[in-house]
């Protein structure tokens, strides 16, 4: 070891940013997830008995996973490897694969292989892992944010306890600030840092629940901060508003909080509240989502939950999609404000989504008969002398521009999908089938 490297060790860590130097070295000092790590968990067991099972750790930014494996290192006896997916890749494993099974054979050591980001691996380099989490060559600990049913291969995670991490409360970032404001060998103890109320409940609350934002957001806070003439550096809000810039918008685009937020907003649609509504669509738009995305979505609700209720809902969201087309963003966000309003607002009528389930159904369970005779065009003289065009009657030329002539194939004769509802225009339409084919508006499929 060169004689250097324990000074420049130590050099690092006092210069590492403070959210790294406050991180906890025991579980004790862990703040939050007491659902894993709690006295008497499962967990905690067997991180204190030396008895790590492979795992996954899921949650968002900031919840304390990097930290969890830092603290395993620190109280297993099994040596630690540390790499991450965003920059490593199959080569590095084999590597450290190998010095695994040398430290086995040779010491009898075992290895927790940490794998930071590991959603980042593709499915080749996850494959690379697997004989060794099995053969128990390395213990794995891999930490996501993203949803390890969709980021982490089968057989991978049938070999690994799902760990799931929560986003930290107000309360927990409060602890972990006020705790590094008192901290003198690796927080701000030292330079007699003071934190505003009003400061300190502007910061919890723009964290959002991520430890490692309030850390840093405070750093830089206090390193613009004078130190005045009674030695304390007085934080103000203006400090941190300037060192926080915005809040820290927990979403990613190609994630699950991308599919979590468009359902929320679908389904606040659906149930007709419109404060929801504009709620999940700010989020999304205010997190750089491509609007294109939401109005796609929106065009979708004015089918499948408006329908035939307000035919108006479809034209309108087709016209907020044309709008951020033709005017950008963030102008744009106002037309698909009013097209999630005009939604929300809309009677709602699924009618029409059950009446296309049904044709389906009929078109993938049924044999597909011929087009009836009197419905096909006679274009040629053969076509004519075949019958094609035979008996039909042409609707125009009836009082009330209306016949009745069956339109299905005769093994559907009689076959109804449609049945309108009686929310908003469905109700004049009930009223129109009813007089024309002498249907029961409030008969269903169900009632039948």
């Amino acid at each position: 070891m060169d004689l250097f490297e324990p000074q420049l060790q130590s050099q690092l860590e006092k210069e590492a940013p403070l959210a790294a130097r406050m991180r906890p070295r025991s579980l004790d000092e862990f703040v939050g997830q007491d659902h894993l790590v709690g006295r008497g968990k499962v967990l905690r067991k067997a991180i204190e008995s030396d008895q790590v099972p492979s795992m996954i750790l899921w949650g968002p930014p900031g919840s304390g996973k990097t930290t969890l494996a830092a603290v395993i290192a620190n109280l297993t006896r099994s040596h630690f490897s540390q790499i991450s997916a965003v920059v490593a890749g199959v080569a590095d494993l084999r590597k450290l694969i190998a010095e695994a099974q040398e430290r086995r054979r040779l010491y009898r050591h075992k290895t927790i292989l940490f794998i930071d980001e590991i959603h980042r691996f593709n499915k080749a380099q996850q494959d690379a892992i697997l004989p060794y989490v099995e053969d128990g060559t390395v213990t794995l600990i891999g930490a996501t944010t993203e949803n390890p049913s969709f980021e982490v291969i089968a057989p991978l995670l049938s070999r690994c306890r799902v760990f799931t991490l929560h986003a930290l409360t107000d309360e927990y970032i409060g602890t972990i600030v006020d705790r590094a404001l008192k901290d003198e060998e690796r927080g701000l103890g030292k330079d007699g840092v003071v934190l505003e109320p009003e400061a300190r409940k502007y910061l919890l609350n723009m964290a959002n629940g991520d430890a490692r934002i309030a850390l840093n957001t405070l750093e830089l806070a206090t390193s613009a901060t004078l130190t005045g003439d009674d030695s304390k550096r007085v934080v103000a809000l203006a400090a941190i508003e300037d060192a926080m810039q915005r809040r820290a918008v927990l979403y990613d685009r190609a994630g699950e909080q991308h599919y979590d937020i468009i359902s929320a907003l679908h389904k606040s649609l659906r149930d007709s509240d419109p404060d929801a509504s504009l709620y999940w669509l700010a989020r999304m738009l205010e997190a750089g989502e491509d609007p294109l995305f939401i109005a796609r979505r929106l065009e979708r609700v004015a089918s499948e939950d408006v329908g035939m209720a307000d035919p108006l809902a479809l034209p309108v969201t087709v016209a907020a999609q044309q709008a951020v087309h033709f005017i950008g963003m963030p102008e744009g966000n106002l037309a698909l404000a009013q097209a999630v309003v005009y939604l929300a607002m809309a009677p709602k009528s699924n009618a029409l989504y059950l009446a296309y389930a049904r044709a389906q159904e009929d078109v993938r369970k049924t044999r597909h008969d011929p087009v009836p005779l009197h419905l096909r065009n006679p274009v040629t003289s053969l076509m004519k002398g075949m019958g094609y065009g035979r008996g039909y009657q042409y609707a125009h030329n009836s009082e009330g521009h209306f016949v009745r002539q069956q339109h299905l194939p005769e093994s559907l004769a009689g076959r109804r999908y449609y049945f309108p509802t009686d929310q908003g225009q469905e109700t004049q339409i009930a009223e129109r089938l009813k007089a024309l084919f002498g249907y029961n508006h409030t008969e269903t499929p169900e009632k039948k």
